[in-house]
């Protein structure tokens, strides 16, 4: 080891031991510091939809009919983390204990044809942080940082309820990015939460004709108005397919980004948006999404994209937080120490009125 805090032997963490035994625990081991690695003092980790999926024990995370199982537990959850360095080791340059940094989720292999190509999102080994024995995520006190991981140093003077909203932004902008937005566009974002909200302000940036909104919550819909969406409307209260034929004349929008995360919001898009448009997925689904496929081909001929992670898109997203470029304002509502775990999974589905809810680690 090159240098270290004086790390403590026990940790407070939150274990997954399969897919319906998650448990606080008191004196779980900290990680070691191999001679490639980063041990980082964890300030805070957010909620993500993923997480709460995971707990609820969807397919995608556990296997179920033909998909094949992701996880591997034990695991300790969470990949929205942030924390200060505690422990380099031998190998490692460029950091000091004491920096504030952060990772991207993923961490890649760099020896895989996707890796060797530059997109190292989609790595074929494909491990991400919070869901396997040997990368576990953020919500512990110390977090292990391995080799090949892709971290970046955060401004101190970013405040915690700010900067727990990088993960989720770089995820948003990538997404916006792969929607390629012009000024002639009627782009429609369906869902504002976390994600949606970090795709408003930054889809702001691209100045379209038209950015719409479309949310359950009316508090939702709200903040993204604040956040500069130029109609918001509820789809419990009106038809929206309608509005938007309204609005552009029968043909329906140019883009629309799906991130709520619901197979209605997927079948809705694809009601809406014109021939020719450009659909954009980024939602990860607890259940399968049925859909009449010969809109995207025989009907419409659609560009379907899907999004995935945030590739390039951490450093961005840092200094435009930092210049307050990027909005952030009441996205992350409540905070809630580790013992109260199950609580803050509880309100992270919103059904409190919660935007984002994190897990902070007061020192």
């Amino acid at each position: 080891m090159k240098a270290n805090m004086n790390l403590p032997k026990t940790m407070k963490a939150l274990v997954a031991y399969s897919q319906t035994d998650y448990r606080f625990i008191k004196d779980f081991p900290v990680p070691d510091c191999g001679n490639d690695d980063i041990i980082i003092k964890t300030e805070g980790c957010g909620i993500c939809a993923g997480d709460l999926k995971c707990r609820h024990g969807a397919p995608m995370f556990w296997g179920g009919g033909i998909q094949p199982g992701y996880v591997k537990p034990p695991f300790i959850p969470g990949h929205e983390f942030l924390g200060t360095v505690a422990a380099l080791g031998v190998n490692v340059k460029g950091f000091s204990l004491g920096d504030r940094v952060t990772s991207d989720q993923i961490v890649p292999c760099n020896e895989c044809r996707y890796c060797r190509t530059g997109h190292y999102w989609m790595c074929h080994i494909h491990k991400i942080y919070g869901f396997f024995t040997d990368l576990c995520g953020g919500m512990a006190e110390y977090v292990r940082l391995p080799k090949n991981s892709l971290i970046h140093k955060i401004p101190k003077e970013i405040p915690l309820k700010d900067a727990l909203l990088i993960e989720p932004y770089a995820c948003a902008k990538h997404c916006v990015d792969r929607a390629q937005i012009n000024c002639e566009d009627i782009v429609v974002i369906s869902g504002a939460g976390p994600l949606g909200l970090g795709m408003v302000t930054y889809a702001r940036m691209k100045n379209p004709a038209r950015l719409i909104v479309l949310d359950l919550q009316d508090a939702r819909l709200e903040k993204a108005k604040e956040f500069g969406a130029d109609l918001v409307w509820n789809p419990g209260r009106i038809n929206v397919n309608a509005e938007v034929m309204k609005l552009t004349n029968g043909y329906g929008c140019d883009i629309y980004i799906e991130c709520a995360g619901h197979p209605s919001s997927v079948v809705q898009g694809m009601q809406m948006i014109r021939k020719l448009g450009r659909f954009v997925e980024f939602s990860v689904f607890q259940e399968p999404t049925t859909l009449d496929w010969s809109i995207i081909g025989d009907r419409k001929e659609l560009d379907v994209l899907g999004a995935h992670l945030s590739p390039y898109c951490f450093p961005f997203v840092i200094e435009n937080i930092a210049a307050k470029k990027l909005k952030t304002n009441g996205v992350v509502t409540r905070f809630f120490p580790l013992e109260e775990w199950e609580e803050a999974f509880h309100c992270a589905d919103g059904s409190k009125g919660d935007i984002k809810v994190a897990i902070e680690f007061k020192s």
